[in-house]
């Protein structure tokens, strides 16, 4: 069947009218007359980025802000009839914020598990519930997100990545004249970056150390209460967690008195801990609340004594095997023991919150032991040694009268011949 040349022309002018229409409506989809303004009179926002994350999803000025961004005329395009909702108050903040992270079925186009209850966690939150108080000052979405450079939480820039969470908390909390109100000292980071945990963050950029967020929480950001801290803590030191729950001090907590991690160890200011924690003859942690010869006291005391014996012995086989390895002998089964005997140290380390001098006496000799069987194949490994050397000075002493005799014999034969002539 034929088709006629009208039908042919119908079908060109439709393609070009489709084309046409298509660039229309891109050229207009790239028309934002509020950049375009705000450029023009040098009027950007402060902290604008070009790699904010809803400049990426194409979620330009009147995503957030309402109105027109195709109308040319600057009123029409911020006029009420055109949605134009313009700075929005503080308090209104987080409905503002959650117009879009809080609806899941928006959301999830852009993470399909992304959450949607921020806005909500945050009114249980010290900040929400005091911005709910009519407090003015206290932080809300954009206090850390930042307003128009939010960046992705994992990109170093974000001021909610890891590295740069601290700081950002700092805004606030090391404000002097803004803590004041709130009766909260300013020393956190500075307590933080000398901490264990800080050190191993900010000095070695280990992200898996916690921050500030990683305790009190994100969106629900508030101070860990008693009953939480150790549990907290226990999201990270699980082994210490589950040995402190079934210990003296761990069930006492279900009581009247409370016992917690931070008793012990702080909270912003958590430095490494070490064996002389329970040295109760120096400047044992212990002494804080046990005295002399007290059930804690004596505890401390045996446990004290258990791990530095252990830790003596280990450190002892350490040094025969590095002996081992200068003689090039076989140090295979020594490094088997003395790998195991550190594991037994970390362990027992680890089990110093059973608070059970019985506990950590059978764990310690264990260890003892293993370095002890170190010690006793590096001096079998030494007396192979010697008799090796002991054999070697035989062969050459040997060798040396063998070769002593035979020049003597060679200088009689010489001689001899010498009288036969």
């Amino acid at each position: 069947m034929k088709r006629s040349i009208t039908y042919y022309l119908s079908l060109t002018l439709l393609a070009g009218f489709v084309l046409f229409s298509t660039a229309e409506i891109k050229a207009e989809s790239e028309v934002n007359t509020c950049l375009e303004c705000h450029i023009e009179n040098d009027i950007m926002p402060m902290d604008f980025h070009e790699d904010d994350v809803h400049q990426h999803a194409e979620i330009s000025c009147a995503g957030c802000h309402g109105g027109d961004p195709l109308e040319e005329d600057m009123d029409e395009s911020m006029s009420v009839e055109n949605g134009y909702i313009g700075i929005p108050e503080l308090a209104d903040i987080p409905a503002f914020c959650g117009k879009c992270h809080s609806k899941i079925e928006y959301m999830r186009v852009f993470q399909p598990r992304i959450q949607t209850d921020q806005v909500d966690q945050y009114y249980t939150s010290t900040h929400g519930m005091k911005l709910k108080g009519g407090d003015k000052k206290v932080a809300q979405c954009s206090s850390c997100h930042t307003s128009h450079g939010i960046l992705p939480a994992k990109d170093t820039r974000s001021s909610v990545h890891a590295f740069n969470i601290p700081q950002t908390c700092n805004q606030c909390h090391g404000d002097a004249e803004l803590m004041a109100s709130t009766g909260h000292g300013t020393s956190q980071l500075d307590d933080y970056a000398g901490s264990v945990h800080g050190k191993a963050l900010i000095e070695k950029g280990d992200t898996g150390s916690p921050a500030c967020n990683d305790c009190h929480g994100n969106h629900g950001a508030a101070p860990p209460g008693v009953e939480s801290v150790n549990h907290i803590c226990g999201s990270c030191h699980l082994n210490n967690m589950e040995y402190f729950k079934t210990s003296i001090m761990g069930k006492s907590s279900e009581s009247a008195e409370y016992h917690t991690c931070e008793q012990c160890h702080g909270n912003h200011a958590i430095y490494k801990p070490g064996d002389e924690f329970l040295n109760v003859h120096e400047s044992s942690l212990c002494l804080e609340c046990h005295s002399e010869d007290d059930e804690g006291y004596v505890a401390a005391e045996t446990m004290y004594m258990q791990i530095t014996q252990a830790d003596s012995l280990y450190q002892e086989a350490q040094l025969h095997l590095h002996d081992i390895q200068i003689k090039g002998m076989n140090d295979v089964d020594i490094q088997y023991k003395l790998k195991d005997a550190k594991q037994n140290l970390i362990q027992l380390r680890t089990m110093v919150h059973t608070f059970d001098p019985i506990q950590i006496t059978e764990k310690a000799g264990e260890g003892k032991q293993l370095s002890q069987t170190a010690i006793t194949l590096a001096g079998l490994e030494i007396s192979e040694f010697n008799q090796r050397r002991l054999g070697f000075g035989i062969s050459t002493l040997v060798f040396v009268l063998l070769a002593f005799a035979l020049y003597l014999k060679i200088k009689q034969i010489d001689n001899n011949k010498n009288i036969t002539n």
